[in-house]
């Protein structure tokens, strides 16, 4: 006990310096970028305000959730804080205005993140089909994969097929350059990454894992992450130029070898910084090639830091 006491107490000074070099980049560089005063007036229809005839696919920042269905994950005050990445269920999130759901599945069709399990994926879907059916131009990106460490339910490629067949948007590097109205009616772009089963091919309804990218780090630690992040997303080629989403997850993952394990305390040390982020992404001369930025416990502001890039895009002021 004494010598984890003893890390803990290294690794917590560690973090208080990371964030302390956040607060300095945040003083020093502030947190304005084209777009950053606006908000939207319907988060739950950002996309239809900003018109769909103007808005390319490869133009939106799309507001995503990692982990978006473990709101309900474990059991509450005891496991749940483990495990759980969003208060909100995914319909919320939808309002709310998040685009881009981060779904884990096992091979009982059961919501998971690790060994932590909650609602069947039935609850998923429902939100889904709830949300299409009360707006018109929204388009979801819905990534659902197999967990780690667990096996595809069976057939589920065919289930998923079954539920979303008539929104599902099929695999086609052409809808990049297209503008969300020239996809309409079609709604929802399903990233489907199985561990066993044989991968979407092109012209599926799915789309395979090399469509939606990231480099995902193992870091409880905020500028460490966040210096990471930039560092991939310049390696990337411009938006307009690659046929694949990227994805910049704005998180922190709790550490075994520390005392604070819990989800929220440790993420939080980063989600303060979503609008830096951007900012840095300007500074740095790369923000042409954000895409897909996701966070835990997605809030208003975090959405609206989004959509406010986008709609810059779309006027062209960035």
């Amino acid at each position: 006990m004494g010598a984890l006491l003893s890390t803990h107490v290294q690794r917590q000074n560690l973090i208080d310096k990371e964030i302390k070099t956040l607060q300095e980049l945040e003083e020093s560089s502030g947190c304005s970028f084209p777009g950053s005063d606006h908000h939207p007036t319907d988060r739950k229809n950002w996309i239809l305000g900003l018109n769909p005839e103007k808005v390319h696919l490869n133009h939106i920042v799309w507001p995503g959730t990692h982990n978006s269905g473990t709101n309900q994950i474990g059991v509450e005050i005891v496991t749940r804080p483990f495990g759980e990445c969003q208060s909100l269920s995914v319909y919320e999130q939808l309002v709310l205005g998040t685009r881009l759901l981060d779904i884990r599945v096992n091979e009982n069709r059961e919501i998971c993140h690790g060994i932590h399990v909650t609602y069947n994926i039935d609850v998923v879907i429902h939100d889904v089909k709830r949300f299409i059916s009360e707006t018109k131009s929204e388009i979801i990106i819905l990534e659902v994969r197999t967990e780690f460490g667990h096996s595809d339910p069976p057939e589920f490629e065919k289930y998923l097929e079954q539920q979303l067949g008539e929104y599902l948007i099929h695999q086609d590097d052409k809808v990049f350059d297209k503008t969300v109205a020239e996809i309409l009616p079609k709604r929802i772009i399903c990233i489907w990454k199985p561990c066993n089963s044989d991968p979407p091919t092109p012209g599926d309804a799915f789309w395979s894992s090399g469509y939606l990218q990231d480099n995902w780090i193992d870091t409880d630690l905020p500028a460490t992450k966040f210096e990471s992040n930039l560092k991939y997303l310049s390696q990337q080629p411009p938006m307009s130029s690659r046929k694949y989403f990227y994805r910049v997850e704005n998180t922190l993952t709790p550490q075994t070898d520390t005392l604070v394990t819990h989800v929220k305390p440790v993420t939080n040390r980063i989600r303060w910084c979503a609008r830096l982020f951007i900012a840095q992404c300007f500074f740095r001369n790369i923000a042409d090639r954000l895409q897909v930025f996701s966070t835990d416990f997605i809030d208003e502001d975090f959405v609206d830091a989004c959509v406010g890039l986008t709609w810059a895009r779309i006027g062209g002021k960035a």
